[in-house]
């Protein structure tokens, strides 16, 4: 950025960065963290560093945990013997918020996409394979989003899956196609669930 010192423009520059955030948004933001008590940059800037380093993936569904086992995982509630599989954690986060689900989940962290490079080696469909190959698995629900990636994505993983002949169904289309789980309404996704059919 041309007339601001190189600290701003480089947070300015990071925050830009980061997905719907343009750089007038940016600069609002710098420029609170300029007129704000040095303790909230600070708290920030922590926040920030350990974030990456408290985190890691589940060692059973692949969602963001901060232990070996996520926090449903561990939950003996849950129905394990249903997994809803779906594309990133934030999907997760939307199901839970909804109640929609009790069962547990499978975090693929992205879709099938050829022309970006994305092929099955980049996502968590090995670990899944593993997890239905180990047994008491009686349903798989696909929750991809409805895109040509994710329909891609649910159609090889249900070829994948045929040997073990368990049940896959797919969320009802209470969404429009094109659009994404992470922003859909608690009462859709809640109906999606319910009208999920064999797929």
């Amino acid at each position: 950025m041309k007339n601001f010192p190189s600290s701003i423009s480089r947070m300015i520059d990071a925050f830009a960065s980061l997905p719907g955030i343009g750089e007038k948004t940016a600069t609002r933001l710098v420029f609170h963290l300029v007129r704000s008590p040095e303790n909230l940059a600070r708290e920030l800037g922590e926040a920030a560093t350990s974030l990456k380093k408290d985190l890691r993936l589940c060692a059973c569904c692949r969602n963001i945990a901060t232990s070996e086992q996520c926090e449903i995982c561990e939950d003996a509630e849950r129905d394990a013997s249903q997994i809803c599989v779906v594309e990133e954690a934030l999907d997760v986060l939307a199901f839970e918020k909804a109640g929609a689900w009790k069962g547990s989940y499978h975090v693929l962290h992205g879709v099938l996409n050829p022309l970006e490079g994305i092929g099955p080696e980049s996502l968590t469909i090995v670990d899944l394979l593993r997890r239905v190959e180990r047994g008491g698995v009686a349903e798989i629900i696909l929750a991809m989003n409805p895109s040509v990636e994710g329909e891609a994505t649910a159609s090889y993983i249900t070829k994948q899956l045929q040997p073990f002949q368990i049940k896959i169904t797919r969320i009802a289309r209470g969404l429009p196609t094109g659009s994404e789980l992470s922003y859909a309404d608690e009462v859709t996704l809640a109906a999606a669930m319910k009208g999920r059919r064999d797929f």
